[in-house]
């Protein structure tokens, strides 16, 4: 095994360079001798034979468990060493694993009502409490939007909603919205509360169900926002204005023709609609699989090519597409300084194999904006041609106005 081991290492690392501590204690070093540089140990045979014959799974659960280890640098370090020179699909058993992922893609994406209520309640139903921890004040967690890269993530928060709502042109109070995935309902009631607009916010998750409830309550806007339990599958009506805000990486690709034929189908004939959602550069993918096991079963980052076939299936305009590329590189960084700061809190509240599970998360998902080519788009989306104007100039000074 060992001679397998640094066969694939020596094949993988091409740009920088990685030391690795093997569990009978030598050291080899991989890679070009220059930065960047990063170290990792493995604690046990059984984590060494994982990274040759399962690698995407394999390395998630050795570094839950302590079977593997950044040697002398950061989790952030060493992942940004193997991360990077996963792009060159260095790894053959990794490729081919990948390609048998991506056949198998429609199977296990094929989000039906219930998967889909127990894909979201094992993530978003984690606790209230750890997610008041690291998000910002209005418990937004998806993409920010930074104009200079320097704001807090509540001034970044706020601007990202405020860019949205510019896009669904919320020119006259009394627009009805659809906020499907509202998450703990910071967007509806922003919308609601700055823009006049009577809005209905649906979720699968039991735990931010009533925490938007309570909050709009407090708010005092119980009278225009009105949260709810519901598939977005069961919508029936029709509304001036639809927004969705990083839900639609829970739709599943077998589901992207529905998912946009609901849109069509619920917006008015004006009406104007927002999707907001995580993509790839690179074209359609596959999830890695430690991220479906742990962090989001039945999850998957379209790219916009697979999108805007389903889009354009559906009979809708696209009138407008946006690619927020560092955005979210931002975000997430802002996310781990938070939980880093309270991760004494987070390990009495779960436990250490919890934490490790987090932090493998957040560093990945960052770095997968850094370095491996994920990014946001987002589509604006009308039935009719003419429902907004020819150019983004008015987008733009709804924007500066609300700002």
């Amino acid at each position: 095994m060992a001679f397998l081991t640094e066969l694939v290492f020596k094949r993988l690392i091409r740009t920088g360079t990685l030391f690795i501590a093997f569990p009978e204690g030598r050291i080899r070093r991989f890679g070009t001798g220059r930065a960047p540089v990063a170290g990792m140990r493995i604690n046990t045979s059984a984590a060494e034979r994982g990274l040759v014959r399962n690698p995407g799974l394999a390395f998630g659960e050795s570094f839950m468990d302590g079977a593997i280890e950044p040697l002398d640098c950061s989790l952030y370090e060493l992942l940004y060493v193997l991360m990077t020179n996963m792009n060159d699909d260095g790894h053959v058993v990794e490729r081919v694993a990948a390609t048998v992922r991506y056949a198998r893609r429609q199977w296990s994406q094929f989000n039906t009502h219930r998967s889909s209520r127990h894909n979201v309640a094992h993530h978003y139903d984690l606790g209230n409490d750890f997610y008041r921890l690291f998000l910002d004040d209005d418990w937004q967690y998806s993409c920010a939007y930074f104009r200079t890269g320097n704001e807090t993530l509540e001034q970044a928060q706020r601007d990202k909603k405020l860019h949205i709502a510019a896009k669904l042109r919320l020119d006259r109070p009394d627009l009805e919205v659809l906020d499907i995935g509202c998450g703990w309902g910071g967007m509806a009631l922003t919308l609601a509360r700055d823009f006049g607009a009577r809005v209905t916010g649906i979720t699968l998750s039991d735990q931010q169900l009533d925490v938007a409830r309570e909050r709009a309550a407090k708010a005092g806007l119980s009278d225009r926002v009105h949260f709810e339990k519901c598939d977005y599958r069961d919508v029936a009506r029709r509304f001036d204005r639809i927004v969705s805000v990083g839900m639609f990486e829970h739709v599943g690709i077998g589901h992207f023709p529905r998912f946009f034929r609901m849109i069509r189908d619920c917006l008015r004939d004006d009406g104007v609609a927002l999707v907001h959602s995580i993509g790839r550069k690179d074209g359609a993918g596959s999830t890695n699989p430690w991220i479906a096991k742990y962090i989001f079963p039945g999850g998957y980052a379209p790219a916009l090519s697979e999108t805007l076939t389903a889009v354009e299936r559906s009979g809708l305009w696209v009138t407008d597409c946006e690619v927020l590329r560092l955005h979210y590189a931002h975000t997430i960084a802002l996310w781990r300084e938070r939980f880093e700061a309270q991760r004494d809190g987070i390990r009495a509240m779960y436990d250490e194999r919890f934490c490790r599970m987090f932090e493998l998360y957040l560093a990945a998902a960052e770095l997968s904006f850094r370095v491996q080519g994920h990014m946001n788009f987002q589509l604006q989306l009308t039935r009719d041609i003419l429902a907004v104007p020819i150019t983004r100039d008015a987008m733009f000074s709804a924007e500066q106005a609300s700002g």
